[in-house]
């Protein structure tokens, strides 16, 4: 079996980049499309999120358990799932952004919006993420050569949202005669088919170069039933901390880059300031990738994590209170902040191969794919309340959902800024408190789990 290298990182990284194309431009955009092309209210919208995740509820545990207990293929446990899926998940991607849904009348647009955004991400993305993220802890069982799966995983998550959110709005808007307005142009359909492409190379690249290695004896071993499964899980505390911790921090994340799009629109009024805030986003994740490693090894991640998201929420107090009128100066705090959740953003993926390992040192019992889909259920949890609170607070402070481009009051837009900065203030200290006082792996912890598994 080849050893592993650096074909494995790049593999592990260009199935997250297949992913994000489609998962980021769902995050950011959506609520765009289904709010300015479509005409429908954003608390209807933030209502079909928050009912897809109770079918989430059901589809990601069910998945977690099937590729748990299936026997495995030549080519191992989890990769033939991104081979059998990369097709549908791509192909649903582009059905939730068909343009000429607009002429359907409402009840029309409910039913589809429902039916595409469900087949898309409870069924296909289910299907092929569940897989794709266990994959990590079968590539390798050293710890070091995890964290860089998470450091490359990452990476291709920062290129996406390079691509996505910061080339998407120099496509999609324009503005209008006076120069003062940005405009939504007809541009989805095609943007999203191109993107679909992408994803799919990036797929058969994630699955020709990687390798599963852990050995099938050791992957194959009798789970037991469900319900013993996710009773060692509720004893988990490294489990349901870090679970928080991702809902929380989705929460501000997501919010943030949805409410994002309205302030440079409605606030700033400057797409070229937006685009650079998605680019932004992304050199902060580039920047630290070197040396995520090297701190991890010197610090720990919990407590690396832990401080630099507070200072993430420091910098967003900072924004809050200062009412920036500049979008190029608000881009310059936010490449901080970013620089502060960038570096989590980095481990985060490392922190859950270390609670697997945590959950077999304790019980036994490794349920990789299972564990896995619980915490992706909780990251669609966080995904859920995100976009589902946005919808309800552009109701809220009164934003006017319209096919026609409506100028939003100066309250409104007032109001939108003090959404984008002072929620990510909140909730990155939230997050920063849990994985400081709650999360339990230190680095220590960590190196006495990878010693009962080895005696094993």
């Amino acid at each position: 079996m080849k050893t592993f290298g650096l074909k494995d990182k790049l593999g592990y990284m260009f199935g997250d980049l297949g992913n994000d194309f489609f998962f980021i431009l769902a995050s950011s955009f959506l609520m765009v499309f289904y709010t300015k092309v479509l005409g429908i209210a954003g608390s209807v919208v933030g209502t079909l999120f928050f009912v897809a995740r109770f079918v989430d509820a059901v589809s990601d545990i069910t998945m977690g358990r099937i590729t748990d207990t299936a026997k495995p293929t030549r080519a191992g446990r989890f990769r033939p799932w991104i081979l059998r899926m990369c097709v549908p998940v791509v192909l649903a991607g582009i059905f939730m952004f068909i343009p000429a849904a607009k002429n359907l009348p409402y009840t029309g647009k409910l039913i589809y919006i429902y039916v595409t955004y469900l087949l898309w991400g409870s069924v296909c993305y289910t299907a092929i993420n569940i897989p794709y993220g266990s994959m990590a802890s079968v590539i390798t069982s050293d710890s070091v050569e995890r964290t860089s799966l998470s450091t490359f995983r990452s990476i291709g998550a920062a290129i996406a949202g390079v691509i996505v959110g910061s080339g998407v709005p120099l496509i999609i808007y324009t503005y209008d005669a006076q120069g003062n307005q940005l405009i939504l142009g007809d541009r989805f359909l095609p943007l999203v088919i191109v993107f679909g492409i992408l994803a799919l190379i990036c797929y058969l690249l994630c699955y020709a170069w990687t390798t599963e290695r852990i050995e099938p004896q050791t992957a194959t071993k009798e789970k037991g039933s469900l319900s013993v499964a996710l009773r060692g899980m509720s004893k988990n505390r490294a489990l349901w901390a870090i679970i928080a911790a991702a809902i929380v921090l989705l929460l501000s994340s997501l919010l943030s880059n949805t409410m994002n799009l309205y302030l440079f629109m409605d606030y700033f009024k400057s797409k070229e300031a937006m685009s650079i805030a998605g680019l932004l986003q992304t050199a902060a994740t580039l920047l630290l990738a070197p040396f995520s490693t090297t701190i991890t090894k010197k610090i720990g991640k919990k407590e690396a994590a832990g401080v630099s998201v507070f200072f993430a929420s420091v910098v967003f107090f900072i924004l809050f209170l200062l009412r920036i009128r500049n979008p190029w100066l608000f881009c310059g705090f936010l490449f901080f902040g970013n620089l502060g959740v960038g570096l989590f953003n980095l481990l985060i993926w490392a922190f859950i191969t270390d609670v697997i390992d945590s959950q077999e040192a304790n019980t036994g019992s490794r349920d990789d794919g299972t564990i896995y889909a619980v915490y992706s259920f909780a990251r669609k949890i966080g995904q859920a309340l995100a976009g589902g609170i946005g919808g309800y607070v552009l109701s809220i402070i009164g934003y006017i959902s319209s096919t026609e481009n409506v100028v939003q009051p100066p309250e409104v837009a007032e109001r939108i800024y003090t959404v984008s900065t002072l929620v990510p203030a909140i909730c990155y200290f939230i997050v920063a408190l849990i994985l400081i006082f709650w999360y339990p792996l230190s680095r220590r912890k960590i190196e006495e789990n990878q010693k009962i598994l080895r005696s094993r």
